[in-house]
């Protein structure tokens, strides 16, 4: 039996490892409040749906971080407070962010949430983080690419500059 191989739970966290979850909860409380508010901005149905579950897996993130913190006497980060609720018709025009603004923004965090991921999974020594941090990278690719169809479906998708005629690749 080598050094650090009984129950993951039971190892110690390293110094970089508790930096990583406790900044990965305070960004996922994070996401939870601005998520909210840019939910109240949204006109479609699917993107409020989108920011349901952008929200809801925000909230497992911070929870399941905590707990990791929690067990290893580190105090998490605390929970930002919660935003009084709004309605679209209520938020002047000139603030109001519109939904081919607000699904590229998705599209940007939960891009920054994948790297963040690998690379918390790449520092780690604890497989039990590994293997959280691997759940939340598939659920954020998962997401992910949920954005990226709306997007194309909704006609919201800005396209950088698409090779429409290739290159005839010659034969040596």
């Amino acid at each position: 039996m080598g050094i650090l191989s009984g129950n993951p739970k039971n190892e110690p966290l390293h110094y970089g490892e508790i930096y990583d979850v406790w900044q990965f909860s305070m960004i996922a409380k994070g996401c939870i409040s601005s998520n909210k508010a840019l939910k109240f901005h949204a006109g479609d149905t699917e993107l409020k749906k989108m920011f349901d579950q952008l929200i809801e897996q925000a909230e497992l993130e911070a929870r399941e971080c905590d707990t990791i913190l929690n067990r290893n006497g580190i105090v998490p980060p605390p929970a930002l407070p919660d935003r009084p609720e709004a309605k679209l018709e209520d938020i002047p025009i000139g603030a109001r962010y519109n939904d081919v603004e607000i699904a590229p923004m998705l599209s940007v965090d939960l891009a920054a949430g994948l790297v963040a991921c690998s690379q918390i999974m790449g520092t780690s020594i604890r497989e039990d983080v590994i293997a959280l941090f691997t759940k939340y990278h598939a659920a954020k690719a998962e997401m992910g690419l949920k954005v990226l169809r709306m997007s194309k479906d909704k006609g919201w998708l800005v396209p950088p500059p698409l090779q429409i005629k290739r290159p005839e690749l010659v034969e040596a």
